[in-house]
């Protein structure tokens, strides 16, 4: 269930008040090859043991919060840095 996009439009980062836009297919599958190697981690540090199917990226894309069933997950902690999938 894709998430709605007009809630896009009025979401932003919770941390930064950054807006949110969806993340594209190319750093879904970055971020996902990452999670499949162990080597993924949330801001909090805690590892991601789950892919992305969806996602939102800051406008600044710095941060990526997960989607999951057409829900949002905006929880600064579980927030996933881009900087890990610069060298991919």
């Amino acid at each position: 269930m894709p998430v709605d996009k007009k809630l896009v439009e009025i979401l932003c980062c919770p941390k930064t008040r950054v807006p949110v836009k969806l993340l594209t297919a190319e750093i879904r599958e970055k971020a996902n090859k990452l999670i499949r190697e162990n080597a993924a981690v949330y801001s909090d540090g805690s590892p991601l043991d789950q892919e992305l199917t969806e996602g939102l990226i800051t406008q600044d894309g710095k941060t990526i919060y997960r989607v999951d069933d057409g829900i949002p997950i905006m929880i600064i902690e579980k927030g996933i840095p881009t900087d890990q999938f610069k060298n991919l």
